[in-house]
């Protein structure tokens, strides 16, 4: 019987799995993961405030697997792949044969220089584990250091005030959310943290690191020490090739794939965070994307290539953060853009559209409290899907619907 099997038992990998019996694929199914949990969602892992929401929200149930007879093998780590013999072998020893192999193997939280991991006052967060073991620390009376002002580090100071702790945030470069996020937007959670008390340091680099049995210090080029009970590393993730690289597959920022996630290797697909992948909307550019959305759409792309389809890679990035009361929505690729215009709305939210000097929209920016902007980014999206070049008035203005700009 046809045996298709999945490395990387996360949100995407999961999706994969069931697509494939969505799709009708009746042949053998194994999804492996190096984790006890069977998949969960990783984006509350950085975002709860409480103990007690750290309940892993699971992809699915343990009886669906089954009833989908998905082998869902887990405490498991796949050490080669011998593509000549489409063979994939286990820490353990056992050796899976495939007709077709998908890898999900997902990013890693990058690691400080000089710093294992294994510290118990120096961490980062990845894995249901970790959080679990953040929050016990987590606590009023606590100092916590966190290194990297972007989205994993702001977000991990805003769960950690939430539980009452002292927060300060290190971040080398000039402002924080460089990457990605227009400086207004960045300005207004700035400003937010500040309101609830974080101290956010920008443009500090750090020279060394000290531990002892109490404390951490941070020692800064600038002659500053930062002393903290503990040490949080948030400065982004890489992408697990060792596995692909290893086996002969192609690697440029990910796992290299084309427009149908193939890799450069017959029969071998990847998808979601350890993938870079054309954007035909971007014309052909290779980007690697980390976000829920997009673990989950590849997901099901990658089952329907698997299974002959022939899609091609088509959504619109898009990227989301939730900071106190404040949600971050971003929909495409702003940063070839060179027009920028602001549209306001209720409560103080706003959305700014990325243009090109072509007046094509490349990208929308929103922040608001709760869904204040959702509506409008996801017509955004939209617009951006469908490479239009809108009015730059009626982008600006509030009375004018999106949904008509659309429709023009």
């Amino acid at each position: 019987m046809t045996h298709f099997v999945i490395v990387g038992a996360g949100e995407c990998g999961a999706r994969a799995a069931f697509s494939l019996r969505e799709k009708g694929f009746e042949g053998d199914i194994t999804l492996i993961g190096t984790e006890p949990l069977a998949p969960y969602e990783r984006p509350p892992l950085s975002k709860s405030g409480s103990a007690a929401a750290l309940e892993p929200k699971f992809v699915a149930t343990s009886e669906r697997y089954r009833e989908q007879s998905i082998d869902l093998k887990l405490d498991a780590t796949a050490t080669a792949i011998d593509p000549a013999t489409k063979a994939i072998t286990l820490v353990n020893g056992q050796t899976l044969g495939y007709d077709k192999l998908l890898l999900t193997t997902g990013a890693s939280a990058r690691g400080f220089p000089g710093v294992d991991g294994t510290s118990h006052r120096i961490r980062m967060l990845r894995t249901h584990a970790d959080a679990v073991a953040l929050h016990a620390d987590l606590h009023p009376g606590r100092h916590i250091a966190i290194i990297g002002g972007g989205f994993i580090g702001l977000e991990l100071a805003a769960m950690a005030r939430k539980r009452g702790a002292d927060v300060t945030v290190i971040e080398g470069l000039s402002r924080v959310l460089k990457r990605g996020v227009p400086e207004a937007i960045a300005e207004v959670i700035m400003e937010r943290h500040r309101q609830e008390g974080v101290d956010i340091r920008c443009g500090r680099s750090i020279e060394t690191l000290q531990e002892d049995t109490d404390k951490v210090a941070i020692h800064l080029a600038s002659g500053e020490v930062i002393s903290a009970d503990l040490l949080l590393v948030g400065i982004g993730a890489a992408p697990n090739v060792a596995l692909a690289a290893e086996a002969g597959l192609s690697v440029d920022n990910g796992i290299a794939v084309n427009k149908y996630l193939e890799t450069s290797i017959a029969d071998i697909y990847a998808a979601g965070d350890c993938c870079s992948f054309p954007m035909a909307l971007y014309d052909g550019r290779r980007v690697r994307l980390e976000s829920w959305r997009n673990a989950q759409e590849q997901g099901t792309l990658a089952a329907a290539n698997m299974l002959g389809e022939n899609a091609e890679v088509s959504a619109v990035p898009w990227f989301w953060s939730d900071q106190y009361d404040l949600t971050l929505q971003i929909a495409g690729l702003a940063d070839e853009a060179t027009v920028h215009v602001r549209r306001d709305l209720d409560d103080g939210a706003y959305i700014l559209f990325h243009l090109d000097g072509q007046g094509r929209l490349l990208a929308a920016s929103g922040i608001g409290r709760g869904n204040a902007i959702a509506r409008d980014i996801r017509l955004a999206e939209m617009l951006i899907a469908a490479r239009a070049h809108p009015d730059p008035t009626a982008l600006a203005a509030s009375a004018v619907k999106l949904k008509s700009l659309l429709a023009a």
